[in-house]
């Protein structure tokens, strides 16, 4: 009996320490996505600039140009948040 109640206690703190595992990287994995949709907006924003610089100086392809740029890296960004938000799921 009491060796029955020692690997019951056993198995329940291991139940307790895996679960608290999981939250943590759960948080971790909250904490990568939201960075990587600040990087693509800050990417987004910083191409727009560009854009918006250069068509004041009457560069309208220039402008277009710097327009794709940036929402080229803001996907890029996105991209590398949602891969590094996996990798904390799965840690």
């Amino acid at each position: 009996m009491k060796n029955i109640m020692i690997a019951v206690t056993a198995f329940l703190f291991m139940v307790v320490g895996m679960q608290h595992v999981a939250q943590a990287d759960a948080t971790k994995a909250a904490v990568e996505d939201m960075k990587g949709k600040a990087n693509a907006n800050a990417e987004k924003a910083k191409g727009e600039v560009k854009a918006l610089t250069e068509e004041a100086k009457g560069n309208k392809m220039t402008g277009a140009m710097e327009r794709a740029k940036g929402q080229t890296k803001a996907a890029g960004e996105r991209i590398k948040g949602e891969a590094k938000e996996l990798k904390a799921k799965t840690e």
